[in-house]
């Protein structure tokens, strides 16, 4: 499906008040990954408090043991102290990539920004290599600015 046609449905969800803010994170996960086949894991870090650390939201797909990831490590780090995108066309080619499951051949990231301050993530891996492109990485800054308006 396309990101244009996505994005009336990212904005119903958000706008959809009756469901709480992690019901509505659940439902973006899952309405990506069952929509853009190279998507094979969605989910979203949120900045722990005043801590220097990112803890697991809500997400779709393999359980993950990286549930709390500290500033600076892995690809989900680099992007809470850099404050931009991130694009892995060959996660082997990484050095401070934090293996998630060995079927991972590739990763964005995009920072959510609150009143300008970087205040979380979304994160998809994806099993194929080099799938990511601008578009996607367009549509996931759409999706991060109106996820932005529920934080």
């Amino acid at each position: 499906m396309s990101f244009e046609l996505l994005k009336p449905q990212v904005e119903t969800i958000i706008s959809n008040s009756t469901k709480t803010k992690n019901e509505r994170l659940q439902a973006i996960c899952q309405l990506l990954e069952s929509n853009i086949d190279y998507y094979n894991w969605v989910g979203f870090y949120f900045v722990n408090g005043d801590k220097q650390e990112l803890i697991l939201g809500p997400y779709v797909g393999e359980p993950t043991d990286h549930t709390v990831i500290p500033f600076g490590k892995g690809i989900c780090g680099q992007v809470a102290v850099s404050n931009k995108n991130f694009v892995v066309p060959d996660v082997k080619a990484q050095d401070n990539y934090i293996a998630c499951s060995l079927t991972v051949k590739s990763e964005i990231v995009v920072p959510i920004f609150v009143n300008g301050k970087n205040v979380g993530q979304i994160d998809i891996d994806s099993n194929t290599l080099d799938p990511f492109t601008e578009k996607d990485e367009r549509f996931l800054e759409f999706v991060c600015e109106k996820v932005s308006s529920i934080l």
